[in-house]
């Protein structure tokens, strides 16, 4: 009973690592085949694919978005980029976050339904045991993780789902850092507010300079932080990891 079970269980994730290969195979060819590919590595080309779909262009930008997290290895911050040159700052954030939050959803399912082999199989193995390991030991730092842009997000959705946090402790802490992490790029990038000559030179300076030293206090008293952080959440009963 005990093998049949095990066989049936290799005959399920081959099955899956089949279609999911399939899947993303078919998505890469008919971005080929379409010329999509090239113009995703482009803010401009991307800027002016998106114009040309004319009503559709915000459904196929949140679609981009949504398939980022998971499928398609573009840089969230470059399809925000395009979007705030293309329809402001403020909509292309919201546009960002619809598809964001629903890619890392996907993402945390793909992990909780399919398992190990799955995460391993998209990601790698190194990186799979590598941040499973580092969200076993920093479970309530996960929020400060997605903030911070030395940690992979897309990866991090996929790995969390391997782990047992909940499914509200995971989407509570989508809806906290990644508005701030979506419109933080989508007002700084486009130049309204702190423009790219003169003033704007020395605050970018400051910018990156504190976000750096953020970094490295983060990882040097990432203990503290998870303690801090562990012990927030615990007050809000609401709110459980486990």
């Amino acid at each position: 009973m005990q093998k049949l079970t095990t066989k049936k269980k290799i005959i399920r994730t081959v099955i899956v690592l089949l279609a999911i290969t399939l899947f993303l195979l078919l998505i890469y060819l008919i971005l080929v085949w379409t010329g999509l590919w090239e113009k995703l590595n482009s803010v401009e080309k991307l800027k002016n694919l998106i114009l040309s779909l004319g009503i559709w262009g915000r459904i196929t930008f949140v679609v981009f978005q949504f398939l980022q997290v998971t499928f398609i290895p573009v840089p969230s911050p470059m399809l925000i980029l395009a979007g705030s040159l293309i329809y402001g700052p403020l909509q292309a954030g919201l546009l960002s976050l619809a598809g964001i939050l629903l890619g890392s959803g996907f993402a945390f399912f793909l992990g909780r339904t399919f398992g190990k082999k799955l995460v391993t199989f998209m990601v790698g193995e190194e990186s799979q045991k590598k941040w499973t390991k580092l969200l076993g030991e920093c479970k309530y730092s996960f929020v400060i993780m997605m903030l911070l842009p030395c940690f992979p997000d897309d990866i991090l959705c996929l790995v969390a789902g391997l782990t047992d946090m909940s499914w509200t402790f995971f989407m509570v802490t989508q809806f906290i850092s990644r508005p701030i992490g979506i419109f933080s790029v989508s007002y700084l990038t486009s130049g309204e507010i702190i423009p790219y000559s003169g003033w704007g030179l020395a605050v970018w300076a400051v910018i990156i300079i504190a976000s750096l030293t953020l970094i490295y206090l983060s990882i040097k008293y990432n203990r503290q932080i998870e303690n801090f952080i562990k012990n927030l959440f615990k007050k809000n009963k609401k709110i459980k990891y486990k």
